[in-house]
């Protein structure tokens, strides 16, 4: 997006533009021609700019918050090793066959079964029953399975805050290239601008000599339709500008519509050699860790799902009233005819279970042992996209930092060749024609070194990117 910006900018600022229509079909300028810009744009350094987005950017913000989530549920598996209490309170009516009292299953409260009328009876007539109760439950060893559930929930942890370092770099990266871009449209601004004002240094030039009689008025001519050339490529480079800042503020996370740049950048490192920088990206990327913690997720749900099978002990203990409206054997029926849960009891019980054989666990167990290759197979293949990666933006860079030496020497004859030109058409030796051609070849090149030196800094900062070279910087 930045590059491309900057891109733009230096095609408006160098390329001679197409002929407009007539205004009569394009209707009058907006009231608001321009990008609305504050008395005072804010201006930050390369450091300041990266401190604000580290603390402030909302794709860093959304990215830590999603990790507090994962971090809290990471709590969840130890929570299984607390007492669980619960408390019940029913009234119901229905028959009581065998049984003194009828209650409702309810989950956290184990209550045994108490029987007391007749064996045999078979009444259809209905009783009142009431139950108020308080359960509770501890584990005691579970063989394995809360440990599992804690191993899928730490690699998610560890998952979580790899996505997050990646997050990071991006902005690092995003932020890094807006500072440039930014410090880049200037340059081709000063670019422009300094084209114009040549340019207008030999209409004034030409307009002495026509009024002389020294130049023909083609002459003239030629030097306006060049002056208001290079004015369209100033007024574009100024919006090319505003729209670098308007991206910088954007990528820093800054509330303000446009962000100026300010300050020299850091130097730059010295970059490594291709195969240190391969190393150094298997060593660092956080994506790369991601995908070992989703393996390790994979593996620890397979765990945790084979657990599913293991033994489990546990002690439960309730309080308990209860009333039953059934005639008991041998004995009255209760005050209250069963609505009222006035008779006492309590239990204590250490309960071993084991689900011995579930075809559905097993089922589950066998893919997701299936995923964990594919988790496998997603490593290996982002190893080797990295891998592409740092040698594409190695070969850039290569290529940038080469060009660059170039681009300069042709800034330098440029110059020399605009000077010759400037003083043949100053002692009538040479044509309009000689100066345009000679004004329009310095202006290309001294936007073609700027946009040489911006692409350098980019490709520095795009390996430093795929080489996850700041997380060496924390």
């Amino acid at each position: 997006m930045l590059t491309r910006v900057v891109l733009s900018i230096a095609a408006l600022a160098t390329e001679p533009q197409p002929l407009s229509p007539p205004a009569t079909t394009l209707g009058p300028a907006p009231a608001e021609a321009t990008l609305p810009r504050p008395p005072a744009i804010r201006r930050m350094t390369l450091g300041e700019a990266l401190d604000y987005a580290r603390k402030n950017q909302p794709s860093l913000l959304s990215a830590r918050a999603l990790l507090a989530g994962r971090q809290a549920e990471a709590r969840v598996p130890a929570a299984l090793f607390l007492p669980r209490v619960t408390i019940s309170a029913q009234v119901l009516e229905g028959t009581a066959n065998n049984s003194s009292a009828s209650y409702l299953n309810v989950y956290g409260i184990d209550l045994p079964r108490i029987g007391g009328v007749p064996v045999g009876s078979k009444s259809w007539s209905p009783d009142a029953s009431s139950l108020a109760a308080a359960g509770l439950r501890q584990e005691m060893f579970d063989f394995g399975r809360i440990a599992a559930l804690q191993a899928v929930a730490n690699a998610a942890v560890d998952a979580e805050r790899s996505v997050n370092e990646v997050t990071r770099l991006d902005v690092d990266f995003a932020v890094e290239t807006g500072f440039y871009a930014v410090r880049t449209a200037k340059g081709i601004l000063g670019a422009a601008q300094a084209a114009y004002d040549r340019s207008l240094l030999n209409y004034n030039t030409a307009v002495a000599g026509v009024k002389a009689g020294l130049r023909e008025p083609i002459e003239l001519t030629r030097a306006e339709s060049d002056l208001d050339r290079f004015d369209v490529g100033r007024v574009r480079a100024q919006a090319g500008l505003d729209a670098a800042q308007s991206v910088f503020a954007a990528v820093v996370g800054v509330p303000d519509l446009v962000l100026d740049a300010q300050g020299e950048p850091p130097p730059v490192l010295p970059a490594p050699t291709l195969a240190q920088a391969v190393a150094q990206a298997f060593q660092n990327d956080p994506l790369l860790r991601a995908r070992q913690a989703l393996i390790r997720q994979q593996a620890s749900t397979t765990q945790a799902i084979a657990a599913e099978l293991h033994p489990d002990l546990s002690l439960t203990a309730s309080l308990n009233g209860r009333a039953g409206g059934a005639q008991p054997s041998g004995a009255s029926v209760p005050e209250g005819q069963g609505f009222v849960p006035n008779i006492p009891n309590w239990d204590a019980a250490v309960v071993l279970t084991w689900p011995l054989l579930d075809f559905g666990v097993l089922a589950r167990e066998d893919a997701s042992r299936a995923l964990e290759g594919a988790r496998q197979a997603e490593l290996a293949e982002a190893r080797q996209q990295l891998a592409a990666n740092v040698q594409k933006a190695y070969v850039d860079l290569v290529a940038a930092s080469r060009a660059l030496p170039s681009l300069e020497k042709t800034l330098v004859a440029a110059h020399a060749n605009y000077d010759q030109a400037e003083a043949r058409f100053k002692n009538q030796l040479g044509s309009s024609v000689e100066l345009a051609d000679a004004q329009a070849l310095l202006t290309t090149a001294e936007v073609d070194v700027t946009i040489g030196r911006f692409a350098v800094l980019q490709a520095r900062a795009a390996l430093g990117r795929v080489i996850a070279e700041g997380m060496n910087r924390e």
